[in-house]
């Protein structure tokens, strides 16, 4: 893969001016293309302020709880010609996840997007299955990289600067799709493409090139606001406003202690949610994309919809990092990933399981109090009386905290 730094020289291939304008643009264009992009487009490279007006509200309101991405440097995230000195124009990609895992959501029924499902042989299968948000089924952002160095090369045989990010917090992705023309804002926040949705992973090159801009293109959502009440947690505060307090995508991500009033509402989510999602009209029924690349072929990645809890509390920190290497994980530390799985635990274990007994038991009496105030939660939840009093003389603050807050039982426990 080559390298992104914008120092980099490279010998041009051609002599004379360096190209410019829609003939190039469109040469550019169909390289994109030709190496998986779904769509593409170009934004200007000038300070996005709307952006950086939305992200420092936000910050204001307090609604960012913790955050960082592009809340860490909201000047930086929102210039790109910080990150490229000189540069005039951003070319946007965007790669849908839906038809990297061959996806086809033809009906309402979401549920039963399980197949090409590749599990690790060592992973056992006990009943307590959590699932992961789309986004994470597989390592998308690899492939729109390559798509998107592909693009970055061409600039730099003719002479351009230029530098690829995606999934990066220097800049906001989104907003350069938007001002591109790729799509408009739904009310879940996420850029939703006109007959493809949202089930897309976005990137760019910001380049020295002067090229053709785009334009925005209108809100496609109409009176529609399904995603509002669909959200679990009712994060989306107002439309196109989420609360990283609420937010279980973010909650599942950040370090410490789970808020534990949207534990229960965390149900069986192991990593992201995408509730907000699969309530859109425009991704659940169109999310194959289809104005741009449908004929060009491209591998069809391995997918994980779903993984063991138990596995994931039994299995040692090197095996749980492997098979959740393309996932965020805070400092790399598979103990947060643990902490989601004994909150799942207690929320779709089945209490009469003896495995299940046992991991709560194992993990009240574990080293870490982080993770042994979440199995006292767990084991409130499972209607484990003995764990609870055996926890008792516990005298961590953490610890005691949850004893002091105890939940009910879940119904029927």
């Amino acid at each position: 893969m080559p390298p992104d730094n914008p120092t980099r020289k490279r010998t041009r291939k051609v002599s004379g001016p360096l190209p410019a304008g829609a003939s190039y643009w469109e040469q550019l264009r169909a390289i994109g293309v030709a190496s998986g992009l779904d769509a593409i487009g170009v934004a200007p490279a000038t300070r996005m302020e709307r952006a950086l007006a939305a992200i420092n509200e936000r910050i204001d309101n307090h609604l960012v709880n913790e955050m960082q991405f592009t809340f860490r440097n909201p000047m930086r995230s929102s210039s790109p010609q910080m990150s490229v000195e000189g540069a005039r124009s951003i070319i946007v990609g965007v790669r849908s996840y839906a038809r990297d895992v061959d996806l086809h959501l033809d009906n309402d029924d979401v549920d039963s997007e399980t197949q090409h499902i590749d599990r690790d042989s060592d992973e056992t299968h006990t009943g307590s299955t959590a699932r992961v948000a789309r986004y994470a089924w597989a390592d998308h952002n690899e492939g729109l990289k390559q798509s998107l160095f592909a693009v970055m090369r061409r600039l730099r045989d003719d002479g351009h600067r230029a530098v690829v990010f995606a999934d990066d917090n220097s800049i906001v992705d989104r907003e350069t799709a938007y001002l591109a023309g790729i799509g408009w804002y739904g009310k879940n926040a996420n850029l939703l493409l006109p007959s493809a949705g949202s089930f897309f992973v976005i990137g760019c090159v910001v380049t020295t090139a002067e090229l053709p801009i785009g334009a925005p293109i209108e809100d496609g959502c109409g009176a529609c606001s399904r995603c509002i009440p669909a959200c679990p947690t009712a994060a989306i505060v107002s439309p196109g406003v989420i609360d990283g307090n609420r937010c279980l995508s973010w909650l599942l991500q950040k370090p410490g202690v789970f808020d534990r009033d949207y534990r229960v509402a965390l149900h069986d989510r192991i990593y992201g949610c995408d509730d907000c999602q699969t309530s859109c009209p425009q991704t659940v029924r169109r999310s194959v994309p289809v104005q741009i690349s449908t004929t060009v072929s491209r591998p069809t990645l391995p997918a994980r919809a779903t993984i063991d809890v138990e596995w994931l509390l039994h299995a040692d920190d090197e095996a749980v990092m492997a098979v959740c290497e393309h996932w965020y994980t805070h400092q790399r530390d598979a103990r947060w990933i643990r902490r989601n799985a004994l909150i799942i635990l207690g929320n779709i274990g089945q209490p009469t399981r003896e495995s299940v007994h046992g991991i709560i038991a194992r993990y009240a009496t574990h080293s870490d109090a982080m993770l042994r105030s979440h199995a006292v939660w767990a084991a409130a939840r499972l209607g484990y009386t003995d764990v609870i009093a055996g926890a008792r003389g516990d005298v961590d603050p953490m610890v005691k905290d949850e004893l002091d807050h105890l939940p009910d039982a879940r119904v029927g426990v």
